[in-house]
Protein backbone atom coordinates (compact mmCIF):
# COMPACT_ATOMS: atom_id res chain seq x y z
CA UNK A 1 0.00 0.00 0.00
CA UNK A 2 1.20 3.51 -0.83
CA UNK A 3 0.70 6.10 1.92
CA UNK A 4 0.93 9.87 1.47
CA UNK A 5 0.75 12.38 4.29
CA UNK A 6 1.05 16.11 4.88
CA UNK A 7 2.43 18.30 7.65
CA UNK A 8 3.36 21.97 7.92
CA UNK A 9 6.92 22.80 8.96
CA UNK A 10 7.40 26.16 10.65
CA UNK A 11 8.85 28.30 7.81
CA UNK A 12 11.36 29.81 10.25
CA UNK A 13 12.77 26.35 11.02
CA UNK A 14 13.06 24.82 7.54
CA UNK A 15 16.87 24.89 7.41
CA UNK A 16 17.07 23.26 10.85
CA UNK A 17 14.49 20.62 9.82
CA UNK A 18 16.46 19.80 6.68
CA UNK A 19 19.70 19.53 8.66
CA UNK A 20 18.08 17.16 11.15
CA UNK A 21 17.07 14.89 8.28
CA UNK A 22 20.60 14.78 6.87
CA UNK A 23 21.55 13.01 10.09
CA UNK A 24 18.62 10.74 11.00
CA UNK A 25 19.64 8.46 13.85
CA UNK A 26 20.62 5.00 12.60
CA UNK A 27 18.42 3.49 15.33
CA UNK A 28 15.44 5.50 14.03
CA UNK A 29 16.10 4.32 10.49
CA UNK A 30 16.17 0.76 11.83
CA UNK A 31 12.80 1.28 13.56
CA UNK A 32 11.20 2.62 10.38
CA UNK A 33 12.46 -0.44 8.52
CA UNK A 34 11.34 -2.79 11.31
CA UNK A 35 7.87 -1.25 11.16
CA UNK A 36 7.57 -2.47 7.56
CA UNK A 37 7.83 0.90 5.86
CA UNK A 38 9.91 1.20 2.71
CA UNK A 39 10.56 3.80 0.01
CA UNK A 40 10.03 6.42 2.73
CA UNK A 41 10.43 9.86 1.17
CA UNK A 42 9.86 13.41 2.39
CA UNK A 43 9.35 16.39 0.08
CA UNK A 44 9.30 19.99 1.32
CA UNK A 45 8.09 23.18 -0.36
CA UNK A 46 9.86 26.50 0.33
CA UNK A 47 6.87 27.62 2.46
CA UNK A 48 7.24 24.56 4.71
CA UNK A 49 4.45 22.39 3.33
CA UNK A 50 5.69 18.83 3.72
CA UNK A 51 4.53 15.84 1.71
CA UNK A 52 5.65 12.40 2.86
CA UNK A 53 5.33 9.06 1.15
CA UNK A 54 6.05 5.45 2.03
CA UNK A 55 4.97 1.98 1.07
CA UNK A 56 3.86 -0.63 3.59
CA UNK A 57 2.06 -3.97 3.57
CA UNK A 58 0.05 -3.36 6.75
CA UNK A 59 -0.41 0.34 7.66
CA UNK A 60 -2.13 -0.38 10.98
CA UNK A 61 0.59 -2.79 12.14
CA UNK A 62 3.29 -0.34 11.06
CA UNK A 63 1.65 2.54 12.93
CA UNK A 64 1.19 0.38 16.05
CA UNK A 65 4.83 -0.70 15.95
CA UNK A 66 6.07 2.89 15.79
CA UNK A 67 3.57 4.07 18.41
CA UNK A 68 5.05 1.52 20.83
CA UNK A 69 8.67 2.26 19.92
CA UNK A 70 10.69 4.18 22.52
CA UNK A 71 13.13 5.28 19.80
CA UNK A 72 10.33 6.64 17.61
CA UNK A 73 8.76 8.40 20.60
CA UNK A 74 12.07 10.09 21.39
CA UNK A 75 12.62 11.13 17.75
CA UNK A 76 9.07 12.45 17.44
CA UNK A 77 9.29 14.36 20.73
CA UNK A 78 12.42 16.12 19.49
CA UNK A 79 10.80 16.76 16.09
CA UNK A 80 7.42 18.05 17.25
CA UNK A 81 8.61 21.66 17.58
CA UNK A 82 9.30 21.88 13.86
CA UNK A 83 5.61 21.64 12.98
CA UNK A 84 2.70 24.04 13.19
CA UNK A 85 -0.91 23.03 13.83
CA UNK A 86 0.06 19.76 15.44
CA UNK A 87 -1.24 18.06 18.57
CA UNK A 88 0.90 15.16 19.70
CA UNK A 89 3.51 13.22 17.77
CA UNK A 90 4.12 14.16 14.13
CA UNK A 91 3.96 10.53 13.01
CA UNK A 92 0.47 10.27 14.47
CA UNK A 93 -0.82 13.78 13.79
CA UNK A 94 -0.11 14.12 10.10
CA UNK A 95 -2.93 14.52 7.59
CA UNK A 96 -3.43 11.30 5.63
CA UNK A 97 -3.94 11.85 1.93
CA UNK A 98 -6.28 9.77 -0.22
CA UNK A 99 -4.73 8.30 -3.34
CA UNK A 100 -6.70 9.31 -6.43
CA UNK A 101 -4.38 8.16 -9.23
CA UNK A 102 -1.42 5.84 -9.71
CA UNK A 103 0.37 4.94 -12.92
CA UNK A 104 1.90 1.50 -12.52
Amino acid sequence: MRVGFQLQVDPDRIAEYEERHRQVWPRMLAEITASGRRNYTIFLRPDGLLFGYFEVDDPAASAAYLAASEVAAEWEAESAGFFTQLDGRPDQGSVALREVFHLD
